[in-house]
């Protein structure tokens, strides 16, 4: 069962940043940014509530999106919901967002990393896509989302996206029958440590964005791949994989982190 502490601390979570002037003028597009800088707690999406919520993500597959079968990956066992994609884990997080809960980012994951928050070891999480051209792999996919970011603004590869700021809508042209949105609150990342000349650079920490800081000493490895659209997770070795081609596949070993903003420490 989460633990009732994060579902209380659950309903505190809003934001209230508002980005400088400066700021706009670094980014490649304009953006809100919902995600909370504050502490915040992890959880995997387990017990009863788990389970709950994975009934009602079957439910809005069948409803809304017609059965499409990269949505059917995740699986209820050993008390916790099971499997991870990047389609899955945006309606889910439609759910989650609900509670005022969210899936995890990839600077979440790192935090959580990093102050031995939840214990990750054995399975992998995604938390973003990494947009690097407009063909293949997954080019209609890409350009789509091309054409979204331009709308919004100037486009710099590569872009990473993380999930907690997309949707999902259905899509019969598309390989999977779906296809991503950018919402209000989609973060546009331009990540020029997920270039292709950086595959298998070694690092130890991450950035504020979740992003290797890196240290030809380091322990991790950061595998990144080029052309078209990717995934990007964090692997069951505590690695950086911006390289997958497919989209849509899914191992047990995935798991969903949520997370809320916890109390703030006192200055």
């Amino acid at each position: 069962m989460p633990n009732p502490r994060f579902l209380q601390t659950a309903e505190r979570w809003k934001n209230k940043e508002i980005p400088t002037e400066r700021e706009k003028k670094q980014r490649p597009v304009k953006q809100k940014t919902p995600f909370p800088i504050g502490n915040v707690n992890y959880s995997f999406l387990e017990g009863n509530s788990g389970k709950q919520i994975l009934e009602e993500d079957n439910q809005r597959v069948k409803a809304d999106y017609k059965d499409s079968s990269a949505l059917k990956v995740l699986s209820f066992s050993d008390d916790v919901v099971k499997g991870s994609n990047p389609f899955a884990f945006i309606l889910l997080n439609k759910i989650l967002t609900q509670q005022k809960i969210r899936i995890a980012t990839s600077a979440d994951l790192e935090r959580a990393l990093e102050k031995e928050a939840i214990n990750l070891k054995g399975t992998y999480g995604d938390s973003g896509l990494v947009l690097r051209s407009d063909g293949d792999p997954n080019g209609y996919l890409a350009r789509d989302l091309i054409n979204q970011v331009k709308q919004r603004g100037s486009l710099q590869y590569p872009l990473m996206i993380p999930l907690a700021g997309l949707d999902l809508k259905y899509d019969s042209n598309s390989p999977h029958n779906l296809s991503f949105q950018l919402t209000d609150f989609a973060e546009l990342i331009y990540a020029f440590q997920l270039e292709h000349k950086n595959d298998h650079a070694k690092f130890n920490k991450a950035d504020e964005k979740g992003f290797p800081i890196f240290d030809q000493n380091g322990s991790r490895t950061l595998y990144t791949g080029e052309g078209g659209l990717r995934r990007l997770y964090r692997g069951r070795g505590r690695d950086l994989v911006a390289r997958p081609r497919v989209l849509a596949y899914s191992l047990d070993s995935g798991r969903v982190i949520m997370c809320a903003e916890g109390t703030r420490a006192k200055n």
